[in-house]
């Protein structure tokens, strides 16, 4: 018997540059090894800003995409470079709601699946999933790779009361409710106790073993050259991973000749934020240890990983329930982590239970100024901790498809 998933997703090829585009991707990819059927429901690229062909050769032949009329507000409704907010709410892309609520509904009609899935962000995804549930009466899954709502977050009042509605019939109507992270689960549970605990499940993000087995891992050439290469890949964010208290540091160990551009070079690729970046790098005059580069393809990044020397997180005690989805293909690659965050948080967490302890506060100019210098010597002396395979194996993505799929079962076997 055909079991089959109408998967509902904006971030999925071909959008450029988002991580979380994987976790959909990779669950489409190794869902029918567990007997379900991935349909996936994606807007048409016009609705994503940047759009790059290198991974949609990562999706199987076999699994159907249907494109839904969307348009991004900000680019395609403004008018002398504004749009009413109503236009926007509960996000940028909710005119994906107009052409995938019609389009899930004949998707529904002629492939029959037994189960929708949704995954946010994009809000509209869980809105595109409540109306088609409401509807159909199928059982739906809600998958949250972040938390919609926070006590600061969103920051409009408009917004906010629009994410808080979605996010309240989400709970309420969905069948199963899975997240990446112990912390927003329990938060979850914490915030909506009128609803039953086996409704709450936790799928965390992975990395995706197929991707590294062409990546080949060159020797280590920091003890050699004596120049170490440090790498954050992927968005910067101003507020969640404001790098403000490292540059400060870095300006600090500059001046006092602990590092110079011949012992130590920071790469942040792909930042998004670049303006605000070189403003900082010029304002702490870093310009010779720290440099912004352009995005590259997934698998370029991915080599890139595995290449350097050490790797960079960085996440502020705001998201202490969040881990960066690039948490685990640093892992995966096996080179040393500097994580700049809260000790408290999940990421430290994830870290520590994997046997990495590098770890420093990304709000504290001293602390990171002392977990630096420890963590550039126990480089060069090839010490630094590194987390093994066998300790993250279950944070594949196939592992993760496995764990999906044993919930969908139990979705139809209960009937609701």
């Amino acid at each position: 018997m055909v079991k089959r998933v109408l998967m509902i997703a904006y971030h999925f090829p071909p959008l450029h540059g988002s991580s979380g585009m994987q976790r959909t991707l990779r669950f489409a990819r190794y869902l029918p090894d567990h007997g379900w059927e991935p349909i996936i429901l994606a807007p048409s690229p016009r609705a994503y800003q940047q759009i790059d062909s290198g991974q949609l050769a990562d999706i199987p032949q076999q699994v159907r995409i249907h494109r839904a009329f969307a348009l991004d507000t900000a680019r395609h409704l403004k008018v002398m470079g504004r749009y009413p907010r109503v236009l926007a709410l509960p996000d940028r892309w909710v005119s994906w709601w107009l052409g995938a609520v019609p389009a899930g509904w004949y998707l529904i009609k002629k492939y029959k699946p037994d189960v929708i899935w949704s995954t946010y962000p994009i809000a509209t995804a869980h809105l595109i999933g409540l109306t088609l549930q409401r509807l159909t009466g199928i059982p739906w899954m809600a998958d949250f790779r972040d938390p919609m709502v926070q006590p600061d977050y969103p920051p409009h009042p408009l917004t906010y009361r629009a994410y808080e509605y979605v996010e309240s019939k989400t709970i309420t109507y969905c069948s199963s409710a899975v997240f990446t992270t112990p912390g927003t689960l329990r938060d979850y549970q914490t915030r909506f106790p009128h609803v039953p605990a086996s409704r709450f499940h936790l799928i965390e993000n992975g990395y995706d073993e197929f991707s590294f087995t062409s990546i080949i891992r060159p020797v280590n050439q920091a003890a050699g050259t004596g120049r170490i290469t440090l790498l954050h890949s992927g968005i910067i964010y101003p507020s969640e991973r404001d790098p403000t208290s490292l540059f400060d540091a870095l300006s600090a160990l500059l001046k006092r000749n602990v590092i110079n551009a011949d012992s130590l070079h920071i790469i942040l690729r792909a930042s998004y934020h670049e303006d605000y970046l070189q403003s900082l790098i010029d304002r702490f005059e870093i310009g010779a240890i720290v440099s912004l580069a352009p995005p590259v393809s997934y698998n370029e990044a991915l080599a890139e990983m595995v290449a350097v020397d050490g790797l960079l997180i960085l996440q502020a005690a705001n998201c202490n329930n969040q881990i960066p989805a690039k948490l685990y293909e640093y892992l995966r690659a096996q080179r040393p982590i500097l994580a700049l965050t809260d000790p408290a948080g999940d990421t430290a967490e994830k870290l520590r239970s994997v046997g990495v302890d590098t770890i420093a506060p990304l709000d504290s100019k001293e602390a990171i100024m002392e977990e630096l210098g420890r963590f550039l010597a126990l480089l060069r002396k090839g010490r630094a901790p590194v987390a093994s395979v066998d300790k993250i194996k279950s944070n594949s993505r196939e592992a993760g498809a496995g764990e999906l799929a044993k919930l969908l079962d139990a979705i139809i076997e209960t009937g609701k």
